[in-house]
C-alpha cells in the first residue's frame, strides 16, 4: 500500500507566499511523476505544476513565474512553492504521485493526497 500525506496551505495575503509539501511512503518501486493540482469551487480538478522522474518541470499559464514546483526523490516529496499569490488562486491543492509499487509489475498508479486549502484573501 502507499500513502500520501499533505502539509501546508492555509490562509494567506495576496502578494504572499505558502510552500506545500508532499510525501508519499510505503510500498514504492520507482516514481513516474509528480504534480499538484487544484480544484476552486464550483471548476473542474486542473493541473497546476508538474514534474517527471526526470526532473523536467512544467507549469499551466497562469502561474508560471509565480509557482516552482520540485522534488526530494530521497524522501519520496514533491514541494510547490507559490509566490505572488492572487485571490485566483484559491482553491483545494491535491498532490498526485504516479508511481510503480513492485519490480515485476508495470502497472504505473495514481495515487493523491488529502487536499489542502489554499486562501487567499485580504
Amino acid at each position: 500500500q502507499v500513502q500520501v500525506v499533505e502539509s501546508g496551505g492555509g490562509l494567506v495575503q495576496p502578494g504572499g507566499s505558502l510552500r506545500l509539501s508532499c510525501a508519499a511512503s510505503g510500498r514504492i518501486f520507482s516514481i513516474k511523476a509528480m504534480g499538484w493540482y487544484r480544484q476552486a469551487p464550483r471548476k473542474e480538478r486542473e493541473l497546476v505544476a508538474g514534474i517527471i522522474s526526470g526532473g523536467s518541470t512544467d507549469y499551466t499559464d497562469s502561474v508560471k513565474g509565480r509557482f516552482t514546483i520540485s522534488s526530494d526523490n530521497a524522501k519520496n516529496t514533491v514541494y510547490l512553492q507559490m509566490n505572488s499569490l492572487k485571490p485566483e488562486d484559491t482553491a483545494v491543492y491535491y498532490c498526485n504521485f504516479k508511481l510503480r509499487s513492485t519490480s515485476w509489475s508495470g502497472v504505473v498508479g495514481d495515487y493523491w493526497g488529502q487536499g489542502t486549502q489554499v486562501t487567499v484573501s485580504s
